[in-house]
């Protein structure tokens, strides 16, 4: 029997809010590709000199309870682009993360970096939705979409005129992503299973991509060093939540984190 992750709950939430939602696809994509521009987010981390970071707004996890619950999306995102971040992550997923769409128009609000709506897309309009709402780009997980969903959610995403982040754990995801036609491709660090961080999983994997792909690390980003490893092993942009959110001064730790 195939152990339990902590996905399973969080998308069974997402798909049964998915199946009651009613609304006409056709129409929503029709509204998504009237939206203003997008500013461009995988072409932000693709023109940083350095290691890009994608900045987080998390106010909690399932994991670990609280980090930041009375945040201020618009503070955070002024601190983190004078900080050096090239691209803001936004949790809009309220019932596991305390995120909201507010925090995400909020912090997009207030700067001028390009923004992914960090949430569980299980069904086309979502990544309708995060157009909508004024993201940037929208997260594709492997691990919760057949290869199916994944390349019709690609499609969708490219006809709304959106970047989509597809993030993989391991090699058999990679090739699923890769067939599916992903080119902002991310690597989590944290087992689904056990929560635990595993770096050498990120260093392995970073050897596997195919040259052309904007390559970014998520999850369990600690500091400078783990930063450097990072951008050693080729990757373009690291994805940074707890760390950020946690430090005494967000803008300071993600100075820290622009190695080369």
């Amino acid at each position: 029997m195939a152990a339990r992750t902590y996905l399973d709950g969080i998308l069974a939430f997402h798909r049964a809010r998915a199946a009651a939602d009613e609304r006409d696809l056709d129409s929503l994509v029709a509204a998504a590709r009237a939206c203003v521009p997008p500013r461009g987010f995988s072409r932000a981390i693709a023109s940083t000199p350095h290691l890009a970071v994608i900045a987080e707004i998390k106010r909690r996890s399932p994991s670990k309870g609280d980090l930041n619950a009375g945040l201020d999306p618009a503070a955070l995102a002024r601190a983190y682009q004078s900080g050096g971040a090239s691209c803001l992550s936004v949790l809009t997923d309220s019932e596991h993360f305390g995120g909201s769409t507010e925090d995400l128009v909020a912090a997009r609000d207030a700067c001028s970096l390009p923004v992914i709506r960090k949430d569980f897309t299980v069904d086309a309009r979502d990544v309708c939705d995060a157009r909508l709402m004024g993201a940037d780009c929208v997260l594709l997980i492997a691990a919760a979409l057949s290869s199916g969903e994944l390349a019709h959610f690609l499609e969708i995403a490219r006809e709304v005129g959106i970047d989509a982040l597809v993030e993989v754990h391991d090699e058999p995801e990679l090739e699923t992503a890769l067939a599916a036609g992903a080119r902002l491709v991310g690597v989590n660090q944290r087992d689904l299973v056990t929560f635990a961080v595993d770096h050498d999983r990120a260093v392995r994997m970073g050897a596997l991509m195919p040259a052309g792909l904007v390559k970014v690390a998520e999850s369990g980003v600690r500091g400078r060093a783990d930063a450097q490893s990072l951008c050693d092993a080729g990757y373009d942009a690291v994805l940074v939540g707890e760390h950020l959110v946690t430090a005494p001064d967000p803008g300071a730790a993600l100075t820290d984190l622009l190695v080369d």
